[in-house]
């Protein structure tokens, strides 16, 4: 064992003369482990909400959406279609139409934006786990059938039991219409409510899910879509597959995954992480000034040894090797420990659902996501932190001892 190394762990775990540097030198590790217990806690936490966020999503976002640069619809179909059928990892292909419309229910109307969805929609996203009421369907016994936001329903007053009061979609015809009657102007369709679903504000509001065919006659684009989406054998190789997808398709098509497709959204929980982590880290910053307090009283008791040291051959490297490695034992221990006690809670919170919401919220519990590169960061840190902590009072104070010494 390295000598220096033996001494600082015989300073760490030894009784001092002074009982309050042992006090100090334990309040600082408790200190550093339970900050260092709080960081991987929140961050966890925030990794599981922003997880939580994007399965939500996932149930109407697909894993890649490709749209067309110049043009608002996609008419070449069969040809995109081999495209990327030949990219390797696509397990999945669905168009869809998405265009806003002017949706009516007796003397009531809302603008609305609609969806039109193939059978294949169902598989990529999931979308029926989030219907609350009704069923998901968009055709039965040739009448047409609507998936409502609860936001559009409640708006409407939709009620998915009445089959008698039919609901009217207009959407604008294309190219000039002269006609008398204003209607003329207007596609016009019928559908029945099969179902309400509830994702957020933000979809519950605006979309209404009917079939890619009814929409593709209310919108005049007969054999074309808007949007093709995609999702993906591997998640771990989304970016890869994007990439391949936009060199085969080429720059006419805009291909995003379901992050970038809501950036702000995952940049501010990124953003919300970042602040969380660097005042925790603050805060671990003040809990290390205990270091520096344990540091420079251990000094002060041991002069007589640094004397002893000295006279058998010790440099002044040597001796501050001892103390530095006193505040790399202080901090270690508290760091580990912390890691370890964070770890724990996490997956007590994982298993046993330790926090949890009331029953009107999205989720049952607090989400918890583990992350191995948080643990890696979080542990150079306050190693880091420590480090910095520790250099001050071993080079200051060791150095006054040894002027006096050689004196």
């Amino acid at each position: 064992m390295n000598l220096s190394f033996f001494i600082a762990k015989r300073y760490l775990i030894s009784k001092k003369s002074n009982n309050a540097i042992n006090v100090i030198s334990w309040i600082s590790i408790v200190a550093i482990s339970v900050t260092t217990a709080a960081l991987i806690i929140v961050l966890s936490a925030m990794n599981g909400l922003t997880s939580v966020v994007a399965d939500l999503y996932h149930a109407i976002e697909p894993d890649l959406k490709i749209t067309s640069v110049n043009s608002k619809y996609i008419s070449n179909l069969e040809e995109l279609n081999k495209k990327i059928k030949s990219v390797k990892g696509v397990n999945g292909i669905s168009y869809s139409i998405e265009e806003n419309a002017l949706i009516k229910l007796d003397d009531k109307q809302a603008v609305v934006t609609i969806k039109g969805v193939d059978n294949e929609f169902k598989h990529l996203t999931h979308f029926d786990t989030v219907v609350v009421n009704g069923t998901y369907r968009f055709l039965y016994n040739n009448q047409n059938y609507g998936v409502f936001g609860r936001g559009v329903a409640n708006k409407l007053g939709i009620n998915v039991n009445d089959f008698v009061s039919p609901i009217s979609i207009y959407a604008p015809i294309r190219g000039k219409v002269e006609s008398i009657n204003p209607e003329d102007a207007f596609n016009k369709i019928a559908i029945s409510p099969a179902g309400i679903f509830s994702l957020n504000d933000d979809f519950d509001y605006k979309y209404v899910l009917i079939d890619l065919k009814a929409a593709q006659l209310l919108f005049d684009c007969q054999n074309s879509c808007s949007i093709i989406e995609l999702s993906v054998d591997n998640k771990d190789e989304l970016t890869s597959i994007q990439n391949e997808l936009q060199e085969k398709l080429g720059s006419n098509y805009n291909i995003k995954n379901r992050y970038q497709l809501n950036d702000v959204l995952f940049k501010t929980l990124e953003t919300e992480k970042l602040w969380t982590f660097l005042i925790l880290a603050f805060i671990l910053v003040i809990a290390t000034f205990n270091i520096i307090g344990a540091l420079t009283m251990l000094i002060i008791e041991k002069k007589k040894d640094i004397k002893t040291l000295y006279n058998l051959g010790a440099d002044q490297k040597f001796i501050r090797t001892i103390f530095m490695q006193e505040g790399f034992l202080i901090t270690s221990v508290g760091a580990v420990s912390g890691l370890i006690i964070g770890l724990i809670i996490c997956i007590l919170q994982q298993q046993f659902h330790l926090v949890t919401f009331d029953d009107q919220s999205v989720i049952a519990y607090y989400p918890i996501k583990m992350q191995i590169k948080d643990f890696i960061w979080i542990l150079g840190v306050v190693m880091g932190i420590g480090f910095l902590a520790a250099i001050y009072p071993v080079r200051i104070f060791t150095k006054n001892d040894l002027v006096h010494v050689a004196d």
